[in-house]
């Protein structure tokens, strides 16, 4: 990561920069950038000094650390250990190296502009990544052929699965990314990552993620992380809410180096992890609490809407209920209506009441259900209708009756069936010039 006294260079350092890299043979960038910067960029002191350090003078510029730099930036610190190839010392080495300078300068020169030219023409086909698993296990593969089983666990998973898995489980992450074509990338391997010691380490600790820049998902990752140089590790934990870079390791290490540089990197980055996960447990019990709460809400808001549904019901029940009462109460006043209109039709076309002196002529008394008496005289001429019709038209009457004689006990054919078609009259009836009739009710029949 940068800090936050970098800036963009201008044409002038660029070249300066690139110039003490090839006259000092430094692989790291930023050693160099540093170098020139201590120096005010005057560069024919930074290669004086430098040349002052490989014959064991000391320099008063040296700020090689004995633990991770300290880079502080904005949002976070990064902590970058960056390990340099031993350069040629005495007289005699950096005689060679100036003599073999101008033919590197050119080689690199010209192989810059090729892989330049190359990259335009046909894009990078890493670039493209198409089965990031697959190249996952292709590498892992491939590494265990070449330096056996005894490893940290590979991550057998994307970068972006290992980057979600370390966030859930708020536990650091250590990406490896090698470089197959890189000079120290054999030997660290062998001596340092697939170490006993390193394994364990790394396995009881932290997610171990690794994949070749030669494999489009392992280029992905490269260009995110931007390396400088091989072997690169970088430790990345859940900072702030989000994934971030918390230590970078550039270079070849020793197996007791890189666990005292991921050990200090761990120790100064804990404290996020543990307020992280005091809040999560803080989010979690809240969460909880407010699961219950809501649980409790709708048992209270079910058990208030079945009360209401039932009361609803009972109203409903209620008012149904009063709905039948007022339609039998106007069914039974029409009804009443109806039969009172039809009692008065019957009455206004019943015949005349005979006079005493007529030959024909006989008194029944009739005796009503309630026990009460009613007298009227008719012609034994006249039909038994008559007589229902008149029965019938009296108020005290029920809607449905019969007419029983005794001695003998029958019941009068006063309406027409199909046994008898037409009532007949009441001589053909049998009846006296004074008969008693009973009149039975027989409504509730």
């Amino acid at each position: 990561m940068a800090a936050p006294e970098e800036r963009e260079l201008s044409q002038e350092q660029t070249e300066k920069l690139l110039q003490f890299q090839d006259l000092t043979g430094i692989e790291s960038m930023d050693q160099c950038r540093q170098t020139l910067q201590q120096h005010n960029w005057n560069i024919e002191a930074a290669v004086q000094d430098r040349l002052n350090e490989q014959e064991g003078v000391p320099s008063v510029f040296n700020t090689t650390p004995s633990r991770p730099l300290q880079v502080n930036t904005a949002d976070h610190r990064v902590y970058s250990y960056v390990v340099s190839r031993p350069q040629p010392r005495g007289l005699l080495g950096w005689g060679y190296y100036l003599i073999m300078l101008p033919f590197r300068f050119t080689y690199y020169t010209l192989l810059d502009i090729f892989r330049f030219a190359v990259r335009f023409v046909r894009p990078d086909p890493r670039s493209r990544v198409t089965d990031p698993v697959g190249d996952i296990i292709s590498f892992i593969q491939v590494f265990e052929e070449k330096y056996g089983r005894i490893h940290p666990v590979f991550y057998q998973g994307t970068y972006s699965q290992a980057l979600n898995d370390a966030k859930q489980e708020l536990r650091f992450l250590l990406v490896y990314l090698h470089g197959e074509d890189h000079q120290d990338s054999d030997e660290f391997c062998r001596s340092t990552l697939c170490t006993p010691e390193v394994t364990h380490f790394i396995n009881s600790r932290m997610l171990f993620w690794a994949c070749s820049t030669n494999k489009p998902e392992g280029f992905r990752v490269s260009q995110a992380l931007r390396e400088n140089t091989y072997p690169f590790l970088a430790m990345i934990m859940l900072k702030d809410r989000k994934m971030t870079v918390v230590g970078r390791l550039e270079g070849l290490i020793q197996p007791q180096d890189l666990i005292n540089q991921l050990t200090f990197i761990m120790e100064a980055n804990q404290s996020y992890l543990v307020s992280e996960r005091l809040e999560r447990e803080e989010r979690n019990q809240t969460q909880v609490l407010r699961q219950q709460q809501d649980e409790a809400y709708l048992v209270s808001l079910r058990a208030d809407q079945e009360k209401e549904r039932k009361r609803k019901e009972k109203q409903e029940q209620k008012r149904r209920e009063e709905e039948e009462a007022q339609m039998r109460q106007l069914a039974e006043e029409r009804k009443k209506q109806n039969l009172q209109q039809e009692k008065e039709r019957v009455s206004e076309c019943l015949p005349a009441e005979p006079p005493p002196d007529h030959p024909d002529t006989l008194k029944i008394i009739f005796k009503m259900p309630n026990d009460t008496r009613v007298e009227r005289r008719f012609l034994f001429t006249q039909s038994l209708s008559v007589i229902h019709d008149f029965l019938f038209s009296l108020q005290e009457t029920p809607e449905k009756f019969q007419i029983v004689a005794n001695f003998p006990r029958r019941v009068l054919p006063c309406l027409p069936t199909e046994e008898v078609p037409v009532p007949p009259t009441l001589q053909e009836a049998g009846l006296s010039r004074s008969q008693l009739l009973f009149v039975q009710d027989l409504t509730d029949e």
